[in-house]
């Protein structure tokens, strides 16, 4: 099927009114946006969301994870439809694109579709996955994993947030349980636009990043138990002093990441320290680590790496030492067909554009396991992502779109 031609543009005005429309729903502090997955505010954006699809005159199913599939009919009832989506759910501090311009430009390209009178011979689902971020409920790209068989929707209704919720009450409370079988649905392919969330694209001066590869990544949440004591009492070689091991072993993973460059990426993020008090050594802390290669050598060698210093800190000071593995995939190679799409659309579109590695995870890393998959992205500011200062252009939005459009329109076959 010919390519369309490279006059077909989206409606960047309208896609950058959604984008500001959608923000506006659980506002951060500092301009971003904290619609974290299962809460109020979440369920709020996706009845905003249904309600756009369905002026758009698309169809709404809704599986057991929570995730949304808007249907546009092709043509050939019997063709395996061309999926595109991201996500919603946002971080604590979350910009107002990531995930969001995914879901919102695939909806441009069925509104530019409508307003151009294009029918496709497969069908296009626009989707938007449940709780990729996992910020609230870990790990990340959960229903998404659960669509790919990674995980069983046991396990993953059974996730607990910071305050002990279950998932799948939340999914529940707020009333976002729908009645498919997830993963049920099939898929001739999947297309997924995201903005960068590093700063390569931008330091290069390109406006297309065509992702070939994801890199792989472990969390693994660290638990370091020692003795509550008094800090003005205890004697300095008498304390068994969690906060210390966890002190040692960021270190130690800092380091273990320097040693395997290039590709290879690792830190400390989420922290609970017990019992958190001014004048109290810490008994407890929980922390995780996050460790991430394209390369599966690497990756395999940090993470040991990392669990066996974490051991061995925690035998010089005294403390208990229990390590969690809640979170990881091996490094991704998106479908070569598609990568060729998806560059062939930025180059008829005239876009400057560069092959890339994505250093984050996305849901395109579970769907890649089940049909093939590409991912897309456009640059954002200074590389700031997770963040409410997260910024892109209109122009970025724009172009990253117009790409998505001409892929959903060359994979879905455009009828005449």
């Amino acid at each position: 099927m010919p390519a369309p031609g490279e006059n077909l543009r989206i409606d960047s005005t309208r896609l950058w009114d959604s984008l500001d429309q959608m923000a506006q729903i659980g506002p951060g502090v500092a301009g971003g946006c904290n619609r974290q997955t299962l809460t109020d505010a979440d369920s709020e954006g996706r009845h905003l969301f249904a309600s756009w699809c369905k002026a758009a005159g698309m169809t709404m199913g809704v599986d057991t994870m929570g995730n949304m599939f808007a249907t546009r009919a092709g043509t050939d009832p019997e063709a395996l439809p061309v999926y595109m989506g991201s996500h919603l759910d946002t971080q604590p501090t979350g910009g107002r694109y990531d995930g969001v311009l995914g879901v919102l430009g695939a909806l441009e390209v069925v509104r530019t579709m409508n307003d151009l009178g294009i029918r496709t011979r497969r069908p296009i689902v626009v989707t938007n996955w449940t709780n990729e971020e996992g910020a609230r409920f870990a790990p990340a790209m959960l229903a998404s994993g659960v669509f790919a068989g990674i995980h069983s929707q046991d396990y993953a209704y059974d996730r607990r947030d910071p305050e002990g919720k279950r998932f799948g009450d939340e999914l529940a409370r707020i009333g976002w349980v729908g009645d498919e079988v997830v993963g049920a649905r099939k898929m001739h392919a999947m297309l997924e636009l995201h903005i960068e969330q590093g700063p390569i694209l931008e330091a290069e001066g390109r406006q297309i990043g065509v992702v070939t590869h994801g890199q792989g990544l472990w969390w693994l949440e660290i638990t370091l138990t020692g003795k509550d004591a008094h800090t003005g009492s205890t004697p300095m070689n008498m304390r068994v002093n969690a906060g210390l091991g966890m002190a040692r072993i960021t270190e130690r993973v800092h380091q273990i990441a320097m040693s395997h460059q290039p590709n290879a990426v690792g830190a400390v993020g989420q922290v609970f320290v017990h019992p958190n008090s001014r004048n109290v050594i810490p008994g407890k802390v929980v922390f995780t680590v996050d460790i991430r290669s394209p390369e599966q050598a690497k990756l395999d060698a940090m993470k040991a790496e990392v669990t066996r210093a974490a051991h061995a800190v925690a035998a010089e000071l005294g403390l208990g030492c229990a390590i969690e593995d809640v979170g990881h995939f091996d490094p991704v190679t998106f479908d070569p067909d598609l990568v060729k799409v998806v560059r062939g659309a930025a180059e008829r579109l005239g876009y400057a554009h560069m092959d890339i590695v994505s250093g984050a995870g996305h849901d395109a890393c579970w769907i890649n396991r089940v049909a093939p998959t590409v991912m897309i992205m456009c640059p954002c500011a200074g590389g700031l992502s997770h963040n409410e200062a997260e910024e892109i252009s209109p122009e970025w939005a724009a172009a990253g779109t117009d790409v998505l459009l001409h892929a959903a329109l060359e994979v879905a076959e455009v009828v005449s």
